[in-house]
């Protein structure tokens, strides 16, 4: 179900899985509720009726709205890696985060975070199997370090949040959703080796849609991931961290990859919602959480 985050389409979405139980994966944010529940409505469903909600990550373009639904449906149980837990319970550090990355306009694009008691989250951990019946997680990092993605075993397909990447259409490339500061990059390299190898019907990415040929598309991520880390290198040179020719030469080359990522996906999509969406999530961003990834770890 597409959320309209922002009015737009095709940008942010939820999976509403309807059996065992009902439950929907990766929520979206808090400014999408009100256009969450119209859509369950259209599906005959009340938010009261749902009994699970379980998310990829805690970013809040795909958790944000956790705790409002927590607060209106008192049988809703959360599910999420276990090192993610506490940011629920506790979402300081997250919005703070979230806020040096997106200033002033924060509020507009996510509204407000509410915490979620303990008691109703299920914090999942490594060796543990299904979360619900025919629902299985999967730990995969790489975009943050306590990515899960989830296989409904019924219908074959992985709920796969941002670890699959950024496939906004059926022929569009795939764009790397690589921000600051929890990228790993090794990490996500073994993880793409994983699901390369993965036997599932398609995958389903929060940004957006379902889409087959989850192995080809984990190869193309792939080999994206190591295309931007080598650019990335090279234009930092053996540069001390702070040298302010080598800022000058990352500034001008994300710009150029802010333009060039938009242009690829344009000769798929309309460039109108190509930009909608790096409007509000900028490939240049993409580009300095390689770059952060990278002052830290130069022998990486």
């Amino acid at each position: 179900m597409d959320v309209r985050h922002l009015g737009l389409e095709g940008s942010i979405c939820t999976y509403l899985l309807e059996r065992p139980e009902p439950a929907l994966v990766d929520p979206g944010p808090a400014t999408t509720l009100e256009h969450l529940r119209e859509s369950l409505a259209e599906r005959g469903l009340r938010l009261s009726e749902l009994r699970h909600l379980f998310l990829t990550h805690i970013h809040l373009d795909h958790a944000g709205a956790s705790g409002q639904l927590v607060r209106e449906n008192p049988k809703l149980v959360v599910h999420v890696h276990e090192e993610g837990a506490p940011h629920l319970v506790d979402p300081t550090k997250l919005v703070s985060s979230t806020r040096r990355t997106f200033g002033q306009e924060h509020d507009r694009y996510w509204g407000e975070t509410l915490p979620i008691p303990a008691h109703r989250i299920r914090g999942w951990r490594q060796g543990d199997g299904e979360v619900a019946p025919g629902i299985r997680p999967f730990h995969t990092p790489g975009h943050i370090s306590h990515h899960l993605a989830y296989l409904s075993e019924e219908t074959g397909i992985l709920f796969s949040g941002d670890c699959m990447g950024i496939v906004l259409g059926s022929g569009a490339p795939v764009a790397p959703p690589t921000p600051p500061p929890s990228l790993d990059l090794p990490a996500w390299d073994q993880t793409l080796a994983f699901l390369s190898a993965f036997d599932a019907e398609g995958f389903g990415a929060t940004h957006f849609g379902l889409h087959s040929n989850l192995r080809g598309r984990a190869e193309e991520l792939r080999e994206k991931l190591r295309e931007v880390k080598a650019r990335v290198v090279a234009v930092l040179g053996h540069a001390p961290k702070g040298d302010e020719a080598a800022a000058e030469r990352f500034a001008e080359e994300a710009a150029r990859y802010e333009e060039e990522v938009r242009s690829s996906l344009a000769t798929a999509l309309p460039r109108e919602r190509v930009d909608a969406y790096f409007d509000t999530f900028p490939a240049a961003n993409d580009l300095a959480g390689v770059k952060f990834w990278v002052e830290r770890n130069p022998q990486g």
